[in-house]
């Protein structure tokens, strides 16, 4: 690992000033990501900024019925809350998905969103990755790339993002507060926060420089089943190969309106507008749900190892539709 200086900030004013102060200064909170990174030098922070002392931490219900998460909220004690166990399955189920008990622990809510990929070849500073290194080429094309994207891709990176909450938020419509280091703020939709790859893979967001995540904001809680499912190598500690979150409200084998969200299978939470208004009034049959895993996966691309991600993404979805129109 490389030397770095550090400091903690106590306020949000400080931290702007900390992090624009310094040249490659990172914000740290959990570490979780971060640290890793750094060991391998895959990440060369010369400053780190700890916000662990903002006053970030807190779960606040929200004047329309919904809920505000602090950005430092830790991933266990979100999933704990009996507010979103009661109206918020899909994301409380999604959070204990991921990583260990130990990591949960430690990992933020705005550290889980801005976690960096998986992909073998990124963590390998040995071979050639257009993520880490603009322009050097994306060797997980033409190697070893089972666990890699399928949709959004391009000729320059596979990548996919590994954070089962960020799937969550997306199928629940989540906004990100944010502020800048000239004090000024902005709400982001969630679908609006990660990229695709395109030619610069090394962009994974849409935040400005020093920008910093303060809450996420879910509306109030959709009508409907809530369902996430996970298909992993193993059963736990373990990222997505496919997962579904989904929001299904049925009625005597009709579907009202359905939202689903896909993990394991983009550079961003992956979501199909066209799918979901396919099975809008549709029969809760095997026909609409194949209609539909069609119109999530049109225009994919596999690349060898990662092919079986297709009929897998099939198979999933029909599954948890099928799951939820039966408990409707």
């Amino acid at each position: 690992m490389k030397a770095f200086t550090y400091e903690r900030p106590t306020t949000l004013a400080d931290a702007a000033k900390a992090i624009m102060a310094k040249p490659n200064a990172k914000f740290i909170a959990g570490g979780t990501n971060l640290l890793d990174l750094m060991k391998l030098e895959v990440e060369t922070p010369t400053h780190l900024v700890d916000v662990n002392r903002l006053p970030l931490d807190k779960v606040e219900d929200t004047s329309d019925g919904g809920l505000k998460i602090g950005a430092l909220v830790r991933n266990s004690d979100l999933a704990a809350d009996p507010r979103v166990r009661k109206n918020y399955g899909v994301l409380s189920r999604a959070l204990l998905a991921g990583a260990s008990g130990q990591l949960r622990n430690k990992a933020t809510t705005a550290g889980n969103l801005l976690q960096r990929t998986r992909c073998y070849y990124f963590y390998d500073t040995t071979k050639p990755c257009n993520k880490r290194e603009p322009g050097s080429g994306c060797s997980a094309i033409g190697g070893f790339n089972r666990i890699l994207a399928i949709m959004g891709t391009s000729d320059e990176c596979i990548a996919t993002h590994p954070s089962d909450m960020a799937v969550a938020m997306r199928v629940l419509d989540a906004t990100l507060e944010t502020v800048s280091p000239d004090g000024s703020d902005r709400k982001i939709p969630i679908a609006d926060l990660h990229r695709l790859p395109g030619k610069t893979p090394n962009i994974e967001t849409n935040l400005k420089p020093g920008e910093m995540i303060t809450a996420v904001t879910l509306p109030p809680p959709p009508k409907g089943v809530q369902i996430y499912r996970k298909v992993r190598d193993r059963a736990s500690y373990a990222f997505a190969l496919v997962s579904v979150a989904a929001v299904v409200d049925a009625e005597g084998g009709m579907i009202k309106q359905a939202r689903m969200a896909f993990g394991g299978l983009a550079h961003k939470p992956w979501r199909v507008e066209k799918a979901e208004q396919v099975l809008a009034g549709a029969k809760a049959n095997a026909e609409a749900f194949a209609q539909a895993g069609e119109d999530v996966l049109a225009g994919g691309q596999g690349y060898g190892h990662n092919d079986f991600k297709f009929p897998l993404v099939r198979r999933t979805l029909a599954s948890v539709l099928t799951t939820a129109a039966h408990s409707a």
